[in-house]
């Protein structure tokens, strides 16, 4: 506000500039003027919110693949995909190109107790006839070139520099260094300057993601999602962006915040049309701006008594220096006095308070578009993070930054007005350009070492064609070993005849009852089978749970609590005076001599019961249902979930003749002819076979292509030395093996920047649900670190693309792995008819085939190209262990009565 009177009280509106009192000698409209012609360089934050919500716009233009020819911002990728992790190490040489001067650095990163950088330096002038050598355009911005390990610590380099413009700079350097001869090098990368500076300050605050260079140009960087940077193929972990926004509002999208100074300045650059951005807030420009005011301001009057120096109007007179020297504010009149008068303008004090207050203006309109920009990557950097509140780091470097403390302070305070839900630390750089080249090679090479070492070990868990047809070749001898009569005692894979000799046909009818045991859960179900033409299933079951002390206590108890659920059930459906006819499926290896007699051969999935190994299961059971003595039940088949899927899947499709379980734990069944199964009396017909395939490779034969990791994991577990080909592919030991592995390569600082938390080191605590999580098409490596967090796996970015890389090698293997032995057995069947082609449904059931994103896809195509002459349709079963008993014991009661 502006008051009349014998004194003036001039308001500096929004500049937090103490208001000044001047004499009347002093004419007010001086500063009316003053904020007449730059009235439009101050900013309501209202303002700077919509200029930052433009640049996002232009940051989202520059990385979209068909809006980047025409985005002035253009988010070049610079293949920068890590900032240092702090075990970074060697010895570089660096190679700064940015001016007249050519500095050559050596950089040593030693990594003992602690991590150092030691720098030793040598500049050397660039010739001007290099400089401005025809092709040759010196731009604002440097471009660092780093070498590795040369032969020569210092070298001169001087090459003609015509035609260099759209020519590779490396290719330049590799021709020069060669013309000399006398050393060699090893170029890792060429580097902008911002990234340089995001680098540096990258190996000392881990957190940094975001640099800035404010000087005599300025420009960004930051780390941004790959999956968002369509001109790079990929969509795994990040990549650092330049963005150069210097040339943000060269489409024109900022004119309406232009000046007729900033117009001015533009139409007397060598670029006209070009950079504005740049050109309105960058250290080049800021003084030529000021000095167009105060020319303006002189000729109409209202400074230096309207005197105009031929110095004043020298181009380039008034620099940038001088616009920080001027605003400081204990000696920043008299500095303007000085410099004003090395002008030749005799300015009176009034002038100095007036210059004073347009440099203010200037450079804070300057800190104000930054913090606009600055403020768009930020809250981007918030999106694609999904966080409630960003906590991030900015490195800068600059003259700009560094010189002018109060620019700085205003940059910091309104880039946290514009972001509010962000934490952010800036942090100046030390030889960004320098030490930021060396830190892109270090981290380049500890990359190119840790991706061999990583390759190297999951090499093992890759296999070729030739070692699948070789695993499905012994999977075929050892089911004719467990086939046959001689060799079945020593066999591993026990082929144990079920006495199921036929699949439904459809006419199947009456009320079951069905149990379920394989596993921590026990379900009971009644399921009511209707034939005719309208075939029908319905089921009624209740889940039990099994306390770990039952599974581990003895036989008794386990099959006293599972009657004991039995009752609750029959009780819950009305039905405890009724005899019901019984299927009970029991997912463990056993031996049958009948359809309702199977022998416990071993216990597996964490099973321990006592005085159950060799015993009758079924006997147990009714000795359970005696001792409680409440009610009867006709048990007619002891079934194996596997049995059970298959059965389940052929009441829907009578091709169907294959079960296969791909869960918790592993296992498959078929229809073999009578006549090969040599342990039974009888050579007609056919009978399901169980092929208890999980203890594939008990035996030895699979253990060239078992890892270490194969071997912890056996070495751990309840059953030693047994089941060795289940915990290669089954649910319940895929997360533990690929837990072992994190663990080793954390131990050798490739994860979790080498620390070992007490989560990883707790065994079962890496679920395999979670591998099918991490592995998921759609889930962003943003929500698998949020995985790995409530795993208590405090994760980078970079830890997440290799996690999600081991579970993918493990669920590979385990589905190849399982499409081999798939392969083994539908050849076999296709031999066993003497038929050249086949077409075949597998009834499938198990969570790791029906939840895990790829499992079934490689599987299958496994299965393909393994069993050629085999046309394998998979049919996903519905409640096969449940369903599926039921549908055994109706089919036994069919055929007791049939032989009745």
């Amino acid at each position: 506000m502006i008051h009349t009177g014998h004194q003036y009280a001039v308001s500096l509106l929004s500049l937090n500039v103490k208001t000044v009192i001047l004499s009347n000698k002093f004419p007010m409209c001086n500063y009316y003027y003053i904020d007449k012609y730059l009235y439009a360089m101050r900013f309501s934050d209202e303002t700077l919110m919509d200029i930052m919500k433009r640049f996002r716009r232009e940051l989202g233009n520059g990385l979209g693949r068909d809006t980047n020819p025409t985005a002035t911002v253009k988010m070049l990728p610079t293949f920068v995909r890590s900032i240092p992790d702090g075990s970074e190490k060697g010895d570089f040489i660096a190679l700064d190109l940015g001016g007249s001067a050519f500095r050559i650095l050596r950089v040593k990163v030693s990594h003992e107790k602690k991590q150092t950088v030691q720098m030793e330096s040598q500049i050397y002038d660039t010739p001007e006839d290099i400089i401005h050598g025809s092709g040759t355009r010196v731009r604002g911005t440097f471009q660092t070139l780093t070498v590795y390990k040369c032969l020569k610590v210092y070298l001169s380099l001087c090459t003609d520099s015509s035609g260099v413009e759209g020519m590779d700079v490396v290719t330049l350097l590799n021709k020069a260094i060669k013309k000399r001869g006398d050393y060699d090098a090893d170029i890792m990368a060429v580097v902008n300057d911002t990234v340089g500076t995001m680098m540096t300050c990258g190996f000392d605050d881990q957190r940094c993601e975001v640099g800035i260079i404010i000087g005599t140009g300025t420009n960004a960087c930051y780390m941004e999602e790959l999956r968002h940077i369509d001109l790079v193929e990929g969509d795994e972990g990040r990549m650092c962006i330049n963005t150069e926004w210097g040339a943000f509002g060269d489409d024109g999208m900022l004119e309406d915040i232009r000046t007729e100074f900033d117009r001015e300045i533009d139409r007397g650059s060598l670029n006209p049309g070009k950079q504005l951005f740049e050109k309105m807030v960058s250290g080049m420009y800021m003084g030529e701006l000021v000095r167009l005011i105060l020319v303006k301001m002189a000729k109409e009057g209202f400074l230096f008594e309207g005197r105009i120096t031929p110095e004043l109007l020298t181009k380039g007179k008034f620099e940038t220096k001088h616009v920080s020297s001027i605003e400081k504010s204990k000696e920043g009149l008299a500095k303007a006095k000085d410099i004003l008068g090395r002008l030749g303008v005799e300015p009176s004090a009034d002038d100095c308070v007036a210059v004073q207050h347009v440099c203010t203006i200037v450079s804070h309109r300057s800190a104000n578009l930054l913090a606009a920009t600055l403020g768009g990557i930020l809250s981007r950097l918030k999106d694609n993070k999904g966080n409630p509140r960003l906590r991030t780091t900015v490195g800068i470097d600059g003259s700009l930054y560094k010189m002018h403390p109060q620019y700085a302070r205003r940059l910091h305070k309104t880039v946290r007005r514009l972001v509010p839900e962000s934490d952010v630390r800036f942090l100046l750089s030390e030889s960004g350009s320098s030490k930021g080249a060396a830190m892109v090679t270090a981290v380049a090479y500890r990359l190119a070492d840790q991706r061999r070492q990583i390759t190297e070990t999951l090499a093992e868990f890759r296999l070729t064609s030739d070692q699948l047809l070789e695993v499905k070749k012994r999977m075929r001898t050892e089911i004719q070993n467990g086939l046959g009569k001689k060799t079945h005692d020593s066999a591993t894979i026990k082929m144990w005849p079920t006495y199921v000799l036929s699949t439904p046909d459809g006419s199947e009818n009456g009320d079951f009852l069905a149990l379920d045991l394989g596993g921590t859960n026990f379900r009971v179900l009644l399921v009511k089978i209707r034939s005719g033409k309208r075939r029908t299933v319905e089921m009624h079951n209740k889940i039990y749970a099994i306390p770990m002390e039952v599974m581990q206590g003895t036989g008794e108890e386990l099959f006293d609590h599972i009657v004991q659920c039995i009752s609750d059930f029959l009780d819950y459906m009305g039905m405890k005076n009724t005899r019901l006819p019984l299927g009970f499926t029991f997912s463990f290896p056993c031996r049958q001599t009948s359809l309702d007699v199977g022998i416990l051969v071993t216990w597996t999935k964490g099973f321990k019961a006592t005085d159950c190994e060799g015993e009758d299961v079924v006997g147990l059971l009714r000795e359970g249902i005696k001792r409680r003595e409440e009610f009867d039940l006709d048990v007619v088949a002891v079934v194996n979930d596997t049995v059970g899927t298959m059965m389940t899947c052929a009441y829907e499709e009578p091709t169907c003749e294959v079960g296969l379980i791909a869960g918790t734990g592993s296992n498959a069944c078929y229809m073999e002819e009578m006549r090969n199964i040599e342990v039974v009396e009888g050579d007609v017909g056919r009978m399901c076979v169980n092929m208890e395939w999980g203890a594939f490779g008990d035996n030895g034969c699979l253990d060239d292509i078992r890892t270490e990791y194969d071997r912890a994991v056996d070495d751990f577990s309840l059953n030693l030395g047994k089941q060795r080909y289940e915990k290669m592919c089954s649910g319940m030991y895929l997360g533990e093996i690929v837990r072992n592995i994190l663990i080793d390569l954390t131990k050798r600082g490739f994860l979790f920047r080498g620390q070992i938390s007490e989560t990883l080191k707790t065994r079962g605590i890496f679920e395999t649900k979670f591998l099918s999580q991490i592995e998921s098409d759609r889930l962003a490596l943003l929500q698998v670190r949020s995985i790995l967090q409530q795993l208590g796996l405090d994760s980078t970015c970079d830890d997440s693309i290799i996690v999600k890389e081991v579970c993918g090698t493990v669920s590979r293997r385990a589905a190849q792995l399982c499409g081999a032995g798939m392969a083994a057995v539908v050849d076999k069947i296709r031999e066993n008819r003497g038929l050249n082609q086949m077409d075949i449904t597998v009834g499938v059931d198990g969570t790791l085939y029906k939840l895990h994103p790829h499992f079934s896809g490689i599987m299958h195509q496994t299965v393909k190209e393994l069993a050629p002459k085999c046309n394998v349709n998979f049919l996903l079963s519905e409640d096969g262990s449940g369903k599926g008993a039921a549908l055994i014991t109706a089919v036994g009661c069919r055929m007791r009565e049939q032989k009745s």
